[in-house]
């Protein structure tokens, strides 16, 4: 296109008035949607995460909220999943004894506890493929929430309260007896 006879004019006064107009016919047929800023119980019409993925009916809902309250309970269960298999793949501790000299000339023996894991090992490879699928689905939980869709928010809310219920019992707190500095 030649735009060359628009060289000349005050671009200003090219600008057009849009405040009569009604937004919203324009902004859905360009694609653009409104989102809703406030927490709503609507189960028709809900876009979820893809703009193909939408529930329009009650059962639609309560099976997205399903599915939702799943997904937190797996973001849970990966979390101390983790922890575990960190936990198993350091099992390499080595002790070191140091001399420490002690009161009139006695010789103390203190010991260090090293914990190592190698950068390049099968389960620090695993660690970070699971780091990746718990950020990805920590992302999508919460962008699931900001739907402000009061059924999804609160499978949410439920999924990682069942999840923390059922898996962080078994989150082991180690306390070193012999650490000093408590």
């Amino acid at each position: 296109m030649d735009h060359a006879h628009h060289s000349g004019m005050n671009h200003s006064r090219m600008a057009m008035d849009h405040s009569g107009m009604d937004h919203s016919a324009m902004d859905h047929s360009m694609g653009h949607h409104m989102m809703a800023m406030t927490f709503n119980f609507d189960y028709t019409n809900v876009e979820l995460l893809f703009s193909g993925l939408v529930i329009n009916s009650a059962g639609a809902m309560a099976g997205a909220c399903v599915v939702v309250f799943l997904l937190a309970l797996l973001y849970e269960g990966l979390k101390i999943g983790r922890e575990a298999l960190l936990r198993r793949s350091q099992v390499n501790v080595r002790y070191n004894s140091m001399p420490v000299p002690g009161g009139e000339g006695t010789v103390l023996v203190e010991t260090h506890k090293t914990v190592g894991q190698r950068m390049l090992s099968v389960p620090h490879l695993v660690q970070t493929l699971l780091h990746v699928l718990q950020v990805s689905v920590s992302y999508l939980l919460m962008l699931i929430f900001m739907t402000y869709n009061g059924f999804l928010c609160i499978a949410v809310a439920l999924g990682a309260g069942a999840g923390y219920f059922l898996f962080s019992w078994r989150k082991a707190v180690v306390v070193d007896i012999t650490e000093h500095c408590h």
